[in-house]
């Protein structure tokens, strides 16, 4: 157990003695009295005996001494083994109707934790946890941890051979038998990587599970086909569509994981009915990732065809293009040319009346040529070209494989043209559909499309031409699939929208709404939003004359100046404080801070084998889950690690990255760390804990022969986002990669509801591009603030809370608009909810909420969503206006946000920032390890900084400015860079306790 500080409320509740209990203690004196009084107490609370002096908080035991009239320094002199405390433990369990574990009670609570938890939930720690609190439930007392240990395993190894049991039982032998084809073939290494392993080769010699296993290339032709030919393969095993329906999606998660690891000697060994589970688990994730994919790669195929054709006309037009200036002047001088002088020829007349005579004129007509209809035609018959040469060979494939599916009748033409192209495919050369075939008509025939889809053939007759038809059908269908208003039948991120809401929400209709912290009724909604936002336009309308700052007024520009804030005093002792904790420490390593940080948290303890088993030591496992975690993070990559001095070698590191390191170990590692650093903190020297975090992105170049890498118009160059989760004190909650044309509302608002810390998220700084109104809309109902710094504040609009008061707020009106339509929040008030409880839950991702919505304005849930969105904005405008200290609070945390890229880059330093892997979760275990690495620095620092400012000659020259840019966050002290050296029994000299090693800190789980 974790000893923290108690308050008074804590103590009187858990620690107060009873009058019953009291009785108990009254026979006996001195130090016997007291120990078995905390013995009492602790059993009391936590449902054990504790082990030692040391898991009792030294404020419990003064607090208890007082009660008993004992000295708390008698407590020393108690023994904690011998027959006294055994007699005393009898009493206690005896008082409180428990009793010891039997080998009968073992087994019973073995079995029940394999029916109800470990069918379920497959990690140690989290069945631990639930038998600690099926033993208090029982009155039992808990198990010795090695015992523990061993009925987690038993409940675990049980509830998989009934699981594996079933699911091998709904397979079909002809299914099982191709299963087990799959790794009959030749052998692998075991430290091959997982994309490379596999057996049962395939027509062209290359392992067909490994095949399957492959992540997908770039966007082209090749790789279209090539994922085309892996859903084939994995359709062919013939798995039935519900094999995993009533199993937990963790499980099967889970059991994926262990196939993609695991080589096929590996799976051989296995019994029949596990590696049958275990492959198909694999193959049915895998089906839903490549249908996935297919989808992607429709979208960019489709994007590219249309962008080429554009790049290529232009580029054949732009010698011919110049840009005619002052055409207004040359249309008056025309006009006016003409009018004098009717009768005169245009040679005579008109040609002279401008600058360039004739030239001048050709250039003209040219330019609206080349950006008029002649243009536009000219790209459409190159579109055609490019899909009919190339493309269409892979895009009409994919008809055959991928089922599109509407809900909304709107769109069945566009399913019903899908139909129609793919029974026309093979039509050969026919250029017009037959005259009797009925074409579907979809808004995609319209406007410039209009003339080039249909045309006269040579008996006068309006035809369909079919390859351009075919075209304009692939991109109504890339329209409609990017809002999932068509979506694909087994995939997962492009499913039926309706899956991503939750199912039960009528039935928890109210126990929703509350965890939202929303009224059951819309009138009360919009009645809080309203009033909000008609006091806040109040404060600012009637406060104008006194901000000196601010001023509104009709002008070109926008309505609303804003004057900066004025800089704040500058931290003129913060350089001092630094070069303190470098002469105390010297220049430590980067990888002796990750070591520490380990050593003190113990982040690593709920690392496990993905496989389930694992024969490394606890201490051999930590010394190599440290090089990895700075491999990654550094960007150095294994092979530069291993060649350190820490004995262990290229195969033995990728093993350990291969079977332990998963993207969920490595979250939960920092997740710990950030955890620890909140608990150390002194509330002296850092204040009350912040719920405030800013947000942003971060560019990184990567790899691009793959459908994630991307081309960024901003950062320019092709690479991926980081989108990070700060909080105020420089401490990195969250990170999370994305793809350079992500929603970056949509990252903020995953990573403020999944960081998996302790804090308490309540408002988010953002700058511009993580800000919308759609944005507020969410935010609002899903409880935090959204505090962005808007780029273009001039130009913001405020709405009015109500119609037809024109003249509420004079002062304001150049900046305000239309009024707020509150009739359609409140129509739509249920649906909204609903989508945010998606969001809460975890039914959906908030991208695929906004998918659904940015791309279909019509959406009424949408369209509601916005103007909820439209009046937090005004809101929170109207606030940051007014309010000085709102504005310095937001640029205060996006220079936090700053300074945290900044670390990034000097963390990060290996393959000059490039990251070298086409692999997603290569490059996404690089992002959680740079935040580990980041996170370890900001814990260390800390602890010297409270180290050097405990003493009175340090603290006391600090300033209020030097406090408030007090900051964790600075590495003029660590070198990254230079031979690994890792060594486990050198420690930093810190005065904060440490924790004894890697799985020291079991007591924790066990009192959880």
């Amino acid at each position: 157990m974790a000893r923290t500080s108690l308050d008074l409320d804590d103590m009187v509740e858990h620690w107060t003695l009873l009058k019953d209990e009291q009785g108990l203690a009254s026979g006996k004196r001195g130090a016997t009295r007291l120990g078995f009084a905390v013995l009492l107490k602790f059993y009391t609370q936590y449902g054990r005996f504790p082990r030692g002096r040391f898991e009792l908080p030294g404020e419990a035991v003064e607090f208890v001494a007082r009660q008993v009239q004992v000295p708390a320094s008698d407590l020393d002199a108690y023994e904690w083994s011998g027959r006294t405390v055994e007699y005393h433990r009898a009493q206690i369990r005896g008082h409180l109707g428990f009793r010891e574990c039997s080998v009968a009670d073992a087994d019973k609570l073995a079995a029940w934790l394999a029916e109800h938890v470990a069918c379920r939930e497959r990690r140690p720690e989290q069945v631990r946890v639930e038998l600690l609190a099926r033993c208090r439930t029982e009155c039992i007392e808990p198990p010795t941890p090695g015992r523990c240990d061993r009925i987690v395993g038993a409940a675990l190894r049980v509830a998989e051979e009934m699981l594996t049991a079933r699911i091998s039982a709904r397979i079909t032998v002809e299914s099982i038998e191709r299963i087990v084809a799959l790794v009959a073939g030749a052998d692998q290494e075991d430290d091959a990587e997982p994309g490379d392993a596999g057996a049962g080769e395939g027509e062209d010699g290359v392992p067909a599970l490994g095949k399957i296993k492959e992540a997908p290339g770039n966007v082209s032709l090749e790789t279209m086909l090539t994922e085309i030919d892996k859903l084939l393969a994995v359709r062919a095993i013939g798995l039935p569509p519900d094999l995993f329906a009533e199993v937990a999606p963790k499980v099967v998660a889970g059991w994926r994981a262990r196939a993609a690891v695991e080589s096929p000697s590996h799976l051989r060994t296995h019994p029949l009915p596990l590696r049958v589970t275990l492959l198909a688990a694999l193959l049915h994730e895998r089906e839903r990732e490549i249908t996935d994919t297919l989808v992607e790669l429709l979208i960019s195929t489709v994007h590219r065809i249309g962008a080429r054709a554009e790049k290529k006309v232009t580029e054949q037009l732009v010698n011919a293009f110049k840009k005619v200036s002052g055409r207004e002047n040359i249309l008056f001088k025309l006009a006016e040319a003409s009018i004098g002088e009717p009768e005169g020829t245009v040679r005579e007349v008109v040609y002279p009346a401008v600058s360039g005579g004739e030239q001048t004129l050709r250039e003209l007509v040219h330019e609206f040529k080349t950006r008029g209809p002649v243009y536009r035609r000219t790209v459409q018959t190159t579109l055609k070209a490019s899909y009919t040469n190339h493309y269409r060979r892979g895009l009409i494939k994919l008809l055959d494989v991928l089922e599109f599916r509407s809900s909304n009748h709107t769109h069945r033409p566009v399913i019903e043209a899908l139909a129609l192209v793919a029974r026309y495919a093979a039509a050969g050369n026919t250029t017009y559909y037959p005259l009797g075939q009925t074409v579907p008509v979809h808004k995609a025939m319209g406007g410039d499309w209009a003339e080039v889809v249909h045309r006269t053939d040579k008996r006068g007759r309006r035809r369909v031409v079919r390859m351009v038809y075919e075209v304009v059908a692939f991109q109504a269908l890339r329209d409609q699939l990017k809002c999932k208003e068509i979506w694909v039948v087994g995939a997962d991120k492009w499913r039926n929208p309706d899956e991503d809401l939750p199912q039960d929400f009528a039935e928890r209709r109210e126990e929703n709404y509350r965890e939202l912290r929303k009224p059951l009724d819309a009138a009360v909604f919009v009645d809080e939003l309203r009033e909000q936002m008609t006091t806040e336009l109040t404060l600012l309308n009637d406060r104008m004359p006194k901000l000196s700052w601010l001023d509104i007024a009709e002008r070109k520009s926008g309505a609303i100046r804003l004057t900066p804030a004025e800089a704040q005093p500058e931290p003129r002792n913060l350089r001092r404080i630094k070069n303190e904790v470098q002469r105390r420490w010297g220049v430590v390593p980067l990888i002796d801070m990750l070591k520490e940080a380990v050593l003190r948290t113990g982040c690593l303890d709920a690392v496990t084998s993905v496989s389930g088993g694992g024969t490394l030591s606890a201490e051999i496992l930590a010394e190599r889950l440290l090089l990895v975690i700075y491999a990654y993070g550094t960007n150095t990559g294994i092979k530069a690690v291993a060649s350190g001095g820490h004995g262990h070698t290229e195969d033995e590191l990728r093993y350990v990255r291969r079977r332990y390191l998963s993207a969920e170990a490595a979250r939960a590692i920092a997740v710990n760390i950030a955890n620890a650093t909140f608990a150390a903190r002194s509330t002296e020297l850092w204040g009350q804990g912040s719920t405030a975090v800013a947000s942003d992105s971060t560019h990184v170049r990567a790899y691009d022969q793959n459908l994630f890498t991307e081309w960024h118009s901003r950062y320019g160059g092709r690479g991926v986002l980081i989108y990070w989760h700060v909080e105020k004190k420089s401490l990195a909650i969250h990170s999370q990669l994305i793809n350079c044309t992500a929603s970056e509302v949509a990252a903020m608002v995953e990573g403020a509801m999944r960081h998996g810390t302790t804090m308490d998220v309540e408002a988010n700084y953002t700058d511009s591009h993580g800000q919308s109104e759609i944005g507020f809309g969410i935010t609002r109902l899903l409880n935090f603030d959204l505090l962005p710094r808007i780029k273009r504040i001039n130009r913001a609009k405020l709405y009015r809370p109500a119609a037809g008061e024109t003249d509420a707020y004079p002062r304001l009106a150049p900046a305000l608009t239309r009024p707020i339509r509150w009739e359609l929040i409140a129509q739509q008030y249920d649906q909204m909810i609903k989508y945010a409880t998606a969001i809460r839950t975890r039914t959906a991702s908030t991208e695929a909420i906004l998918r659904r919505f940015t791309r279909n304005a019509s959406h009424p849930t949408y369209a509601a969503m916005l103007e909820v969105g439209r009046a937090q904005k005004t809101i929170f405008v109207a606030r940051y206006l007014r309010l000085r200290d709102l504005q310095r609070e937001i640029e205060e945390g996006l220079n936090v946000m700053e300074s945290s890229n900044g670390a990034n880059s000097v963390i990060a330093y290996g393959k000059g920032g490039e990251i070298a892997s086409n692999r997603r979760d290569e490059q996404e275990m690089f992002v959680l390890c740079l935040r580990i690495l980041q996170s370890a620095l900001v814990y260390v620092n800390t602890l010297m900084l409270q180290d050097v400012l405990d003493e009175p000659e340090w603290s006391d020259f600090l300033t209020a400015a030097d406090l408030r840019g007090l900051t964790p966050l600075f590495w003029s002290h660590v070198r990254p860079y230079g031979e690994v050296n890792l060594d486990m029994d050198t420690r930093l000299n810190l005065a904060a306790a440490t924790v004894p090693g890697p799985r020291a800190a079991r007591s924790t789980v066990e009192n959880a």
